[in-house]
């Protein structure tokens, strides 16, 4: 057999016939494998509806209903029993004895369903229904929060919903907020007890802010929505969220 040489021969060595015995007595170094990549599923518009999904249902009851409205957001979970699993919601559905809205009911479940389906960040949701105001005006649902519109409730649902399977994360108070706003709320009661004379809220405002525990005189916070902004030392501060005009 001959080998053409196309480099300079620096130096040399005689194989032994001993040598060539020892080299194929060594096993063959192997190749490190590569680990196998799990195909991560993402949701997409053709995904496939499961045979069964995790759902909840959410009630809200508004005094622009004479029913009460039942919102239920079933999940999809995508890539299960791996580091990569996920629950996405994949329809809603909204049912109520009153058939007054059956159209405008159906086409938003419709839409929204649809959205859900097509994949991609679908929080922004939540802040489009959230924005809708009815022209009639709006109410307070329990706890003092304020809904602008019925369509803006579904959207608060919906929010609420995607706080449970963690899609949308509530930043967290610190220790130090919180401290404030526990020191801030005493010394307004302490302060309210000093009046001789209390101001006596209206029989909606008492049952609206009493379920939350917020003195009856207490506003709107443009915030958080809810009616625990009180005056303190000439400053409107909200003994919910701690937020404060003065800064």
């Amino acid at each position: 057999m001959t080998i053409k040489i196309e480099k300079k021969i620096k130096g040399y060595e005689v194989v032994k016939p001993e040598d060539k015995a020892a080299l194929a007595a060594q096993p063959a170094v192997e190749q490190p494998k590569e680990a196998p990549m799990a195909e991560v599923i993402q949701m997409h518009e053709s995904l496939e509806r499961p045979e069964a999904l995790i759902g909840s249902t959410f009630k809200i009851k508004s005094p622009l209903f004479e029913h009460a409205l039942y919102v239920t957001i079933n999940d999809i979970v995508l890539n299960a029993g791996t580091q990569y699993e996920q629950r996405r919601p994949f329809e809603i559905f909204i049912n109520s004895k009153n058939m007054d809205h059956f159209q405008w009911i159906v086409a938003l479940t419709r839409i929204l369903s649809a959205v859900f389906r097509k994949g991609g960040d679908v929080t922004f949701i939540v802040e489009e229904l959230k924005a809708v105001f009815d022209p009639r005006g709006g109410y307070f649902k329990a706890g003092g929060v304020y809904m602008p519109s019925i369509v803006a409730e579904i959207g608060a649902v919906i929010e609420q919903h995607m706080k449970n399977i963690g899609l949308i994360h509530d930043p967290e108070m610190t220790d130090a907020q919180r401290a404030l706003i526990a020191e801030k709320r005493a010394a307004y009661e302490q302060a309210t007890q000093k009046k001789t004379e209390l101001t006596v809220a209206s029989p909606t405002d008492a049952d609206t802010n009493d379920s939350a525990g917020f003195p009856p005189g207490a506003t709107l916070c443009a915030k958080c929505n809810t009616k625990a902004l009180v005056l303190m030392d000439g400053c409107q501060t909200c003994l919910n969220c701690g937020y404060s005009k003065c800064g």
